[in-house]
C-alpha cells in the first residue's frame, strides 16, 4: 500500500542531507529511495520538492511518499481472523488447512487471495513476513507497504522477529525441557521432505513440555532459525513427532499435523515499539486434549 512518511527536522537532524535523514532515521533502503527520486512529488522538504542531497533545517518537516503495486495474486472471499493491524503490517489467524500463499493446487483459497480481497481497490502487494504449512494454524504477519516490507525482512533476517508455537506430541519429550540443536538437510530423493544430518544447517529450537495427557504431550516451541518444517524434524527426531504429521513419524495418518504459532514478536518497523501478538488455540487442539484426558490446557475451558 502507498506509504507518506513524515518527519519533523529538529535540532539533532539540522544540517544533514536528506539522504541521511531518509537512510538513518527511517532505514529506507537504496532501491526505495532510487524510486522515490524518480516519483513526482515523491520527496517534499516543507512543501516543496527536493533533491535528496538538499540539507535539512530545524524546523523543516521532510515527507516521503512510498507507492505500491499490486500483486497478481487474484482477489478471493476468504474467511480472515485480524489479530492486528495499523498503516504497516497486518497479523491474521491462519486457520488449519489453508495456504499462506498461491501454489499449483491451491489459486483462490489461500490466505494471499483473501488479504487480496479485504484490500481490494487499494495499492497493495502481499509480503508475507513469517509464513506457515498449509496444515499450521496461528499467525502471519504481512508487511503492508514496501518500507515496513524492507525493514521487517532485515530484521527476520537478523532473528530479531520471535515466534512460539504449540504443539501436539505423540509422548513426551525427555527431559521435559531443553534446546534440540540438529542441523536439517533435504532427504535425499526429496524435493519436500527434511532430515537431520551433521553436514545440514544449523538448527536450533527450544522446548518446554506444559502438559500430557494419556499418551500425548502439549508442548511450546521456540524456534531460534527458520529451517524448512524444522519444528517437525526436531520432534520427529526426539522421538515425540507432532500428532498427525505422518512425514516425520507419527502414527495418524490422515489427521491434520497439530501445531499453532501462538504468538509472534516484533519491533515495529517505523515506531519500534515492541508489539506481541497473539492467536487463540484452536478448538480441534482442545478438543484432541480433552479426548486424551488432559490435567491442563492454556486457554482451555
Amino acid at each position: 500500500m502507498d506509504r507518506i512518511i513524515t518527519i519533523p527536522i529538529d535540532a539533532s537532524l539540522d544540517g544533514k542531507s536528506i539522504k541521511h535523514v531518509l537512510r538513518n532515521e527511517v532505514q529506507v533502503s537504496a532501491a526505495i529511495l532510487t524510486q522515490l527520486k524518480k516519483e513526482e512529488n515523491g520527496i517534499l522538504l516543507s512543501g516543496e520538492p527536493a533533491f535528496v542531497t538538499r540539507k535539512v533545517q530545524a524546523g523543516d518537516v521532510l515527507q516521503a511518499t512510498i507507492r505500491d503495486g499490486v500483486s497478481k495474486i487474484e482477489p478471493r472471499e476468504v474467511p480472515l481472523e485480524i489479530l492486528y493491524e495499523d498503516e504497516d503490517v497486518i497479523a491474521v489467524n491462519k486457520p488449519r488447512n489453508m495456504p499462506t500463499h498461491p501454489s499449483q493446487n491451491h489459486h483462490g483459497d489461500t490466505l494471499a487471495n483473501g488479504l487480496m480481497e479485504y484490500f481490494r481497490g487499494q495499492n497493495f502487494t502481499f509480503r508475507a513476513i513469517t509464513r506457515l504449512d498449509k496444515d499450521t494454524s496461528g499467525v502471519v504477519l504481512v508487511a503492508k507497504n514496501p518500507l515496513s516490507g524492507a525493514i521487517l525482512v532485515e530484521e527476520m533476517k537478523e532473528g530479531r522477529i520471535r515466534k512460539e508455537y504449540l504443539a501436539v506430541t505423540n509422548g513426551a519429550p525427555i527431559p521435559e525441557r531443553g534446546e534440540i540443536s540438529a542441523p536439517i538437510r533435504r532427504r535425499e530423493g526429496s524435493m519436500v521432505l527434511r532430515c537431520v544430518a551433521p553436514e545440514g544447517k544449523t538448527a536450533l529450537t527450544e522446548y518446554e513440555t506444559i502438559s500430557r495427557g494419556e499418551s500425548l504431550a502439549l508442548v511450546r516451541l521456540r524456534p531460534f532459525t527458520g529451517r524448512t518444517h524444522q519444528l517437525r524434524v526436531h520432534l520427529g527426531h526426539l522421538g515425540t513427532p507432532i500428532f498427525g504429521d505422518d512425514m516425520y513419524g507419527a502414527p495418524q495418518t490422515g489427521e491434520p499435523t497439530r501445531l499453532h504459532c501462538e504468538k509472534v514478536s516484533f519491533r515495529h518497523p517505523i515506531s519500534r515499539e515492541e508489539i506481541m501478538v497473539e492467536a487463540p488455540i484452536p478448538l480441534d487442539m482442545e478438543e484432541l486434549t480433552e479426548k486424551n484426558h488432559f490435567p491442563h490446557f492454556p486457554g482451555g475451558k
